[in-house]
């Protein structure tokens, strides 16, 4: 197959670096630049979206991503991408930020996401113990433009609401609502310390206490449901859920091409204990990104099994391994993943990352940009893997009171509340690394970003929609290859 490189942007790449010397500036210094980017850049031209002649083939964008994943598992991405709109959306982070490289930006940088649409938020445990919602996919990650985020958000909203079949009143009260709620967290986080920012996060049965009387009695049931069925979601549920007893010891079902156990994909015994040997190699160096008790009590656990999964939407073809390690006896696991860690969507448009590992770029990002993080949260790099070159990767807990709510089942006003919720944590987010101030002077206390920002969503679901089409063009013509249904 013959793969088309898409022309790269002729716009300069203007590389984002978060800034170390705000405590020099006063609140009031700090306003004034807000105040000043905002007469360079009017809050009405973020309603733009005008892509020219010269805009590189999203499909194109696609298989130069395919060029280095693992080919067999290329058509499974296709595959879920050809789904709907939402589903080709949630894949298509190149492209969108290919597209966003040419909008209006502030100059002001902030820890971006790269990635974050509605489905990149949920619900997961803490390691108090307590359930909290946050951003929780941070592949992309990079210094870069907050509003770049912001859009990527709304437009899901834009398109997820026309996948439901919503009116286009509601469509645009569920955008601005979630727009709405970044500014103004934005402007209650300018005005904390630095300290109370850090600090602050969603408590989910907190935040079922506030807002059950916004929902009707089957919503707060069906909330109810997620949340306790969110607190089984662990290791142990894992192994009864992905492992089979095997000479008293747990090991990993194949379900392939989903799930293929380490002796089908290495089937000579001496390759594969090579291949074992090289990932526990991997986890003890990995263990050195860990603070110092978490690497002793990884220390108590041994390894027991290894599989290839296939993870997301998005992340489909990269290298992702399940690791079973077992602790005091086989009813004590622990199941790691080992995602691969490749290049940043967002670099070829603000620079390459400081970090020389993609893992550790991965992991110093989401450490920024969430509340609370994974305790087994690091990185390695493996120099020779199946393939004989080196990849980096990133290793958490696979699951850890891990759930997200199903779009596709969302009614207006229960969209509209996710929404707010995710327009809130992308600000709390941003408020960390970035100049929260200036930002919450940009923005200003009116409405005319929200409507922008509805205006831009919703002319990029337009653009989504043709782009979807085009995917399913290229599948219909044997451009690419997708396995459905996987």
């Amino acid at each position: 197959m013959t793969v088309t490189t898409a022309p790269r942007p002729t716009r300069p790449i203007h590389r984002y670096q978060l800034e170390t010397g705000l405590g020099h500036l006063t609140p009031a210094e700090r306003a004034v630049r807000g105040k000043a980017a905002r007469a360079e850049v009017p809050l009405e031209s973020h309603a733009v979206f005008d892509p020219g002649p010269d805009r590189p083939d999203p499909i194109a964008l696609l298989e130069e991503q395919a060029a280095t994943r693992v080919r067999e598992l290329v058509p499974v991405r296709y595959g879920r991408m050809i789904a709907s709109p939402f589903s080709y959306f949630r894949g298509a982070a190149l492209p969108m930020a290919s597209d966003l490289a040419t909008t209006p930006v502030s100059g002001l940088a902030v820890q971006a996401c790269g990635d974050a649409h509605l489905s990149n938020f949920g619900v997961f445990g803490s390691p108090e113990r307590r359930l909290v919602f946050d951003a929780n996919d941070f592949d992309e990650t990079l210094p870069g433009p907050w509003e770049w985020d912001v859009k990527r958000l709304a437009a899901s909203l834009e398109v997820a609401a026309r996948g439901n079949g919503f009116p286009g009143k509601k469509r645009l009260a569920i955008v601005t609502a979630a727009v709405a709620k970044y500014r103004e967290a934005m402007r209650e986080f300018a005005g904390l310390t630095n300290l109370e920012v850090w600090y602050a996060g969603i408590d989910m049965d907190l935040l079922r206490q506030q807002a059950g009387s916004q929902l009707k009695a089957r919503a707060r049931k069906k909330v109810d449901k997620g949340l306790a069925k969110a607190r089984t979601r662990d290791s142990m549920q894992d192994v009864a859920k992905l492992t089979r007893m095997v000479d008293g010891r747990p090991r990993i079902i194949s379900d392939p091409p989903l799930i293929v156990p380490i002796e089908q994909l290495v089937p000579d015994e001496r390759d594969r204990k090579a291949v074992e040997a090289q990932v526990t190699d991997l986890v003890a160096k990995y263990r050195r990104t860990l603070e110092a008790d978490r690497r002793y009590l990884l220390d108590q656990f041994e390894f027991a099994h290894i599989a290839h999964k296939v993870v997301g939407v998005g992340s489909v073809g990269t290298r992702c391994w399940i690791v079973l390690l077992l602790g005091r006896d086989a009813s004590d696991p622990l199941f790691l993943q080992v995602k691969e860690a490749e290049e940043s969507v967002l670099s070829r448009f603000v620079g390459a990352s400081r970090h020389a590992n993609h893992g550790q770029r991965v992991v110093a990002g989401q450490r920024l940009m969430q509340a609370a993080s994974d305790i087994f949260l690091g990185w390695q790099r493996n120099e020779a893997g199946l393939d004989g070159r080196s990849h980096d990767f990133y290793v958490r807990q696979l699951r850890d009171w891990k759930f997200s709510l199903d779009v596709e089942a969302m009614v207006p006003t229960g969209m509209r509340l996710y929404g707010e919720m995710c327009g809130w944590t992308l600000a709390r987010a941003h408020a960390r690394s970035g100049d929260r101030i200036a930002i919450a002077a940009y923005l200003g206390a009116s409405d005319t970003f929200d409507q922008a920002v509805a205006e831009f969503a919703a002319a990029y679901a337009d653009q989504n929609q043709k782009d979807y089409e085009a995917l399913l063009t290229a599948e219909s013509s044997g451009r690419i290859m997708a396995e459905k249904n996987l």
